[in-house]
């Protein structure tokens, strides 16, 4: 094992694992890092070659995200998940079509070349270009430890982060509904039963809360926008092939 495969395990082994903005998993255990070089070997499939329209806007394969820049292992705006999480996600969206709403992906698998990225960044503390945008209300000293750790649970390809639109009576136009904050925000607004959300928000949230979990999806109670696959297919393995 590399370098990299080493840090990733003794990060591990000092952190108990959660779900901040950056994505922490959930499991107590240190994670193996997969030998797969390639989204073929791990397992990841597109999730458009299941629902081929679905929308995304892929945050971290772009420069408007927390970090400020394209992110590591990010070579394309893809999402890309292990099978059974790719069809759970599109049986999500196929149900919430009948609603006349759609999901909007952010994020989904996560190399763990990524999370690396956003640790370095998290220790620059000079770098405050995205603060304005992302955590107005924090020191970025708090970022390292309580929102960002250095394994995350969007490694192991079960994870997604997404949004829901609201569309026509003719499905030609749809909106994203309002959440009360963006994507990737630091704060407690953007925990999904924030006392500071409004009802509408509130309602919003539940939608989208109530149309994943009749798939198998559980929510991460710090972030309305994250959801993990409860049966997940390698729970204590994590992947660092690039998305492209």
């Amino acid at each position: 094992m590399g370098s990299f495969g080493r840090r990733i395990r003794a990060f591990a082994l000092a952190t108990v694992l959660g779900g901040g903005p950056a994505g922490l998993a959930h499991a107590e255990s240190p994670p193996r890092l997969s030998p797969a070089r390639t989204a073929a070997e791990a397992g990841l499939v597109d999730i458009r070659t299941l629902a081929p329209d679905i929308a995304e806007d892929i945050k971290y394969a772009g420069s408007d995200n927390f970090v400020g820049t394209p992110v590591d292992g990010y070579l394309a705006p893809k999402c890309l998940l292990l099978r059974p999480a790719a069809e759970a996600l599109a049986r999500v969206e196929r149900d919430l079509r009948a609603e006349h709403r759609r999901l909007r992906l952010f994020d989904c698998y996560r190399p763990a070349r990524a999370v690396a990225h956003f640790v370095r960044w998290a220790s620059d503390l000079a770098d405050q270009r995205t603060k304005a945008a992302h955590y107005p209300q924090l020191d970025k000293r708090a970022l390292l430890g309580d929102y960002i750790a250095p394994v995350s649970g969007h490694s192991r390809g079960a994870t997604v982060d997404l949004t829901l639109l609201q569309c026509d009576a003719h499905d030609r136009h749809c909106t994203p509904l309002d959440m009360g904050t963006g994507f990737d925000y630091f704060g407690t607004l953007a925990n999904t039963d924030s006392p500071q959300a409004t009802a509408a928000q509130h309602a919003n949230r539940a939608l989208l809360r109530a149309a994943m979990e009749r798939e198998g999806f559980r929510n991460y109670a710090m972030e309305w926008w994250h959801y993990t696959l409860v049966s997940e297919p390698s729970p204590s393995v994590i992947y660092d092939v690039p998305v492209e």
